[in-house]
């Protein structure tokens, strides 16, 4: 192999970091905030990110084409963009990493780039985010990303990278959108825009990397630079506000160039969309609806004192729950769903209607219950046909009183009625489908 020339080796990152700027604007001006920095191949084999740099291995680097190095630096950057860094949480590191992967790579691979060998794909797992991938690999999933994920730390041994959390309702964004203002010094600060993921390309077989050199103390090479040292906490919740704002720049400047793709467009506006717990909006929308108030109405002449005097006045919600049981939502999350309503019914005082909708509203269903009963579903739930909105909001305008709110927990994905009814409809939703009108609530 002839010898690297490190000022041939950065010219050509630059030049694939430039076409992307003209052909892509709204990745380009991702990867232009991680300066180019070439790594030790001691610990970086192919290409890593710590959220602040992109780095390298020259060698790898060498053996790509203008079109792989592109895929490259945007895979590096979309992970800064949507804050992989900073929504790990407990999660197995190894683990999380490759969900990570099978999250971006689909992303980039629809906009149009082309990939180098090794690239992480799964046709089951496009669409969805790192977090609703990752309860669905398997724990002893030996397969590798491609990158080196550098602002994240390893798992300690002694609690053994135990993940706490299976149920995907529990992994739900919790990104704080009104974290402090950044800290950090000018070279990690550059431009607007970024929430996500980190990872990598994947495999074990890419091309180039060359032989990995034994470490040493401090993961230092024999003569080489150690790698940067993970994140802390702060620093991880400075950079998301940081990539955050990148995101939304380079939005803005894919949008004024006319280049801005319908993927990223998506992408874009639902990771700058408000980000609450779904269970703090539900339980927002049903206190605002049972709200007590003070009733002024004039007394009886009858009852001789002439003055008014304010009663407090409470009202009953009437709730209806229609839970889709098509299939497309397992059990235990319509389970989950319904402890929810359960402890907010109790505090609002709710009588609750249950309705369990495939095609049609299932037998057995509407169920009622009182503000003091608690609401349960029958050991053997029935469904799994398609999927059909109608038969519920059918049946709640043919009811004598009209429901004060109804909530739809469902995957999105059926046939709405064509005009929204005169109540209101919280739709919580599993996955990515829209909804044509009413407030919908994301649940992952």
């Amino acid at each position: 192999m002839p010898d690297l020339d490190p000022k041939t080796i950065e010219d050509k990152l630059v030049a694939a970091r430039t076409k992307l700027i003209l052909d892509k604007p709204f990745l380009g001006a991702l990867v232009l905030r991680l300066p180019l920095q070439a790594a030790n191949p001691a610990w970086c084999p192919t290409t890593g990110t710590d959220a602040r740099k992109f780095y390298y291995n020259p060698e790898y680097v060498q053996e790509l084409r203008t079109e792989e190095a592109q895929f490259v630096l945007a895979h590096e950057a979309l992970h800064c963009a949507l804050s992989h860094f900073s929504r790990r949480q407990h999660r197995v590191k190894h683990r999380w990493d490759l969900a990570c992967d099978y999250a971006i790579n689909p992303i980039l691979l629809t906009d149009g780039l082309k990939p180098p060998p090794g690239m992480l794909m799964m046709k089951e797992y496009v669409g969805m985010t790192a977090e609703e991938i990752y309860p669905l690999l398997d724990d002893n999933d030996l397969s590798e990303t491609m990158d080196q994920h550098l602002y994240d730390k390893e798992d300690n041994p002694s609690e053994g990278g135990t993940d706490k959390s299976e149920n995907p309702l529990d992994n739900r964004d919790r990104q704080d959108a009104s974290a402090p203002p950044s800290t950090l010094p000018p070279e990690a600060d550059q431009e607007p825009g970024d929430t996500g993921e980190s990872h990598s390309l994947s495999g074990a077989e890419g091309k180039g990397g060359g032989q990995q050199q034994e470490l040493g103390e401090n993961g230092q090479a024999a003569g080489g630079e150690p790698p940067p040292p993970p994140l802390s906490q702060q620093e991880a919740d400075d950079l998301s506000v940081q990539w955050r704002q990148r995101l939304a720049g380079a939005a803005q400047q894919a949008q004024q160039a006319g280049k801005f793709s319908s993927i990223m467009k998506r992408l874009v506006e639902e990771l700058l969309q408000p980000r609450l717990p779904w269970r703090t909006l539900l339980a927002h929308y049903m206190t605002a609806i049972a709200r007590d108030d003070y009733s002024y109405t004039r007394p009886s002449s009858r009852r001789g004192d002439p003055a008014v005097f304010p009663t407090l006045r409470s009202h009953q919600i009437n709730a209806v729950v229609a839970l889709d049981v098509s299939g497309s939502v397992t059990d235990q999350e319509l389970l989950d769903c319904l402890s929810e309503i359960n402890a907010i019914k109790g505090q609002v005082r709710a009588a609750v209607t249950l309705l369990a909708c495939d095609s049609e509203i299932v037998a057995g269903f509407p169920c009622r219950f009182e503000p003091w009963e608690e609401a349960s579903l029958p050991h053997d739930m029935p469904g799994g046909g398609s999927t059909d909105f109608r038969p519920v909001f059918q049946w709640a305008q043919q009811q004598d009183q009209q429901p004060d709110i109804l909530v739809y927990f469902t995957d999105a994905q059926g046939l709405f009625p064509k005009e929204q009814p005169n109540f209101p409809v919280i739709w919580l939703v599993k996955g990515r489908s829209p909804t044509p009108w009413g407030t919908r609530v994301q649940l992952n």
